[in-house]
């Protein structure tokens, strides 16, 4: 595997750490903020003490590293449609990062009439979620069949079913008023662990079977 490939690769290895400590360091700036009840895009929402920089620390350099690992599965799995899909989808969630960080949710992000900003960055995280659960999916067959390792192949459908589990708990929290930062940080803390696995998989010396990699 050229060095190139390791290097992009990578990237997906950061994620997790990156936003772990993205959003950690921005909500010290933000006095009273509650990580389990408050949803990491109000660390950006217009008025919040960290609207300025939130962006900058957490949502734009995150979608530089979907894309730069969403290039480096592309060129990892080049013989595979099914893998260059699951690349297209990752990229289209760094699209989706970057759409919540350019667009900010109004205060509190749960307003009775939003705005058009509001509307944005909720079609945003809409498409971060979509995107990463389909890539995960499709992981589910591609782990074993493609990768050869069963692990990723049950790991994926374990994050697939999470990810639905705890989307459903966000819409219950969101309506409760209760612990929906900490059903959004499971869901997505699943989600970027799993790429993670997948970086990491990915990164492994390639196999040389081009039947099976043609079939899949």
């Amino acid at each position: 595997m050229k060095s190139l490939d390791r290097l992009l690769l990578a990237s997906g290895l950061l994620i997790p750490l990156w936003l772990l400590a993205g959003v950690w360091l921005t909500a010290l700036a933000y006095p009273g903020y509650d990580h389990l009840q408050q949803a990491m895009s109000q660390l950006g929402a217009n008025g919040a003490p960290t609207h300025g920089f939130s962006p900058w620390v957490n949502n734009f350099p995150l979608a530089l590293l979907f894309a730069l690992f969403a290039w480096g599965l592309a060129r990892r799995w080049r013989e595979s449609k099914l893998a260059r899909l699951s690349a297209l989808l990752v990229l289209l969630h760094g699209v989706g990062s970057l759409g919540t960080g350019l667009f900010a949710c109004d205060q509190g992000c749960a307003p009775a009439v939003p705005s058009l900003s509001q509307q944005l960055h909720n079609l945003s995280g809409l498409l971060m979620f979509l995107s990463l659960t389909l890539a995960c999916v499709l992981w589910v067959r591609l782990g074993k069949r493609l990768a050869h390792s069963p692990g990723l192949a049950w790991g994926s459908l374990l994050c697939s079913v999470l990810a639905v589990v705890t989307v459903v708990l966000m819409a219950q929290a969101a309506q409760s008023g209760e612990l929906f930062g900490l059903y959004q940080r499971l869901n997505y803390g699943v989600a970027v662990l799993w790429l993670a696995a997948l970086a990491w998989v990915s990164r492994r010396p390639p196999s040389r079977n081009p039947l099976r990699l043609a079939i899949v």
